[in-house]
């Protein structure tokens, strides 16, 4: 169901996705990024991060130069390896990528991880090591908010992107791309309305979480 509002002369088109009969938020964004674009960036912040969400999602961000996460409630012990392992990467570290991922590698494998999840954790470390990905927890751990933002290079309101907001957690069960799927209810909005608003509220969350760590 597509519909278009105006509000203060403004247009913009929204979409409901539920998680229902393929109605579901990963293949919102499969859609999203299945054609020519020009997002500069991917800004999310929800309660719960969990590595089933990552898996989902990450194929689809390849061409995605800036991801941001602000998490505000919790992640999981997936996540929070990745983000302690890529964390102790800098950039001037006389040992290049390749050797501090093969080294991560040798240590995920003594885990009782599978193929699927070993190479899942060592994509995050690389992302989180190269600074592809940014994640950073809020410092009250009660922020359940969600929004998935997409803004394009030089983003204004001239120069509009995009933003879901709802029930889905960045989690498999909340995207959708689990067999056992969260019902949920979220909202798609594009044009020059709402996403700018969903984009003041997460730089600001980010604010107090950069302040945080």
């Amino acid at each position: 169901m597509t519909t278009t509002f105006s509000e203060s002369g403004k247009s913009y088109s929204s979409k409901f996705f539920t998680n229902r009969e393929g109605n579901s938020l990963i293949e919102k964004f499969k859609g999203a990024f299945d054609v020519p674009f020009n997002y500069d960036s991917f800004d999310v912040l929800v309660g719960y991060f969990r590595a089933s969400g990552y898996f989902a999602i990450r194929p689809l961000l390849e061409k995605i130069p800036k991801i941001r996460i602000i998490v505000g409630i919790d992640i999981d012990k997936f996540i929070n390896e990745a983000q302690t392992k890529g964390l102790l990467y800098t950039k001037n570290e006389e040992k290049t990528i390749d050797f501090f991922l093969e080294r991560m590698k040798l240590d995920i494998q003594t885990s009782d991880y599978t193929k699927e999840v070993e190479n899942g954790i060592l994509q995050l470390i690389k992302d989180i090591a190269t600074e592809k990905i940014i994640i950073k927890a809020h410092p009250t751990k009660k922020l359940h908010a969600k929004f998935y933002i997409l803004k394009p290079e030089g983003w204004s309101e001239h120069n509009p992107g995009s933003v879901i907001t709802g029930s889905s957690n960045l989690t498999g069960e909340g995207l959708g791309s689990k067999a056992k799927a969260n019902y949920e209810f979220n909202v798609y909005a594009a044009g020059d309305g709402p996403q700018a608003g969903g984009a003041e509220h997460r730089d600001g969350h980010g604010r107090a979480a950069a302040q945080r760590g």
